[in-house]
């Protein structure tokens, strides 16, 4: 393939990719003017069965027009995508939140870069230079110092819970990605981190007896699920889309811009303040992305 051809796909990804990270950042700040009572269960669920119903039929409409049949190879590949990603993670990371504080749970969260790397490196023979280990680093120093006020030295059990989904959605990734290179349409890999994710929370649902919390929902509850789940399905829809170009462990350090959305529309539409040790840790998240934006990447799938 021209290398004209190579490097507008890496910039599509890249602009993907960035794309996610600003849906990721600006959906905390609008989830603060919606949040209801409502189980986390029940949301992550109905959404995720919502999202995957859509990108099937989005995934039939192309796979006629293109007239590309779906890889069956990769199926397993796509069962563990929804196993992982779509329902244990999330179920470990809500029960992980109630028990430990919401910043320390972000910044765990956070951490997922370094695992991803490390998983991209082993398994999908990627090579992570120097220069974008720097960067990580950097972006995740950057990060400390923006929540070092919200940490503590103490471990709590929520603590691991959320780091446990964290690796959880590492692996998911670095499977997710494995299958794209296996030529899987990403539209069909969204599919199955979404509904066999759905499936799975459903079935939690009903073996903990929360299954009246659905006939209960009240219109300000689907509402919010409606606004939530319209979040998250741009961005799936962004980053599976951006991931079939990209390098794994490029996008996924991308995704630390996140917080500075956050940072940014905190202070323009709920009037937040920004203290020093955050817009320093914002400056070096913003340079160490600005660094990594520019790393080519070499695991690629091609197909459009």
């Amino acid at each position: 393939m021209k290398k004209g051809v190579n490097n507008s796909k890496e910039l599509w990804g890249t602009i993907l990719i960035l794309m996610t990270a600003i849906i990721s950042g600006a959906s905390i700040v609008v989830n603060k003017f919606f949040i209801v009572s409502i189980d986390p269960l029940i949301l992550t669920a109905t959404r995720a069965l919502a999202i995957g119903i859509v990108f099937f039929f989005i995934s039939l409409y192309i796979s006629k027009s293109t007239k590309k049949k779906f890889n069956k190879v990769s199926w397993k590949y796509l069962l563990l995508i929804g196993a992982f990603g779509g329902s244990i993670a999330f179920w470990l990371f809500f029960i992980g939140l109630k028990m430990t504080m919401a910043g320390r749970a972000a910044f765990i969260h956070k951490t997922l870069p370094i695992y991803v790397a490390i998983l991209a490196f082993i398994f999908l023979k990627e090579k992570i230079s120097k220069k974008q280990l720097i960067a990580m680093f950097i972006m995740l120093f950057g990060l400390l110092l923006m929540q070092l006020s919200q940490l503590s030295a103490e471990i709590r059990m929520g603590d691991m819970l959320v780091l446990g989904a964290t690796v959880l959605w590492a692996i998911e990734s670095t499977i997710a990605k494995k299958a794209m290179m296996d030529k899987e349409s990403n539209w069909v890999v969204v599919f199955s981190r979404m509904f066999f994710g759905s499936i799975i929370l459903f079935a939690i649902i009903f073996l903990t007896g929360k299954s009246e919390l659905l006939v209960a929902l009240t219109a300000q509850q689907i509402l919010y699920i409606t606004i939530s789940g319209a979040l998250l399905f741009l961005y799936v829809l962004t980053w599976y889309w951006g991931l079939k170009y990209i390098n794994l462990s490029k996008a996924a350090i991308m995704l630390l811009v996140a917080p500075v959305i956050t940072l940014v529309l905190g202070v323009i539409f709920l009037g937040e303040t920004i203290l020093m040790l955050q817009a320093i840790g914002s400056l070096l998240i913003l340079i160490g992305a600005f660094e990594v934006i520019w790393i080519k990447s070499e695991k690629r799938n091609e197909e459009i």
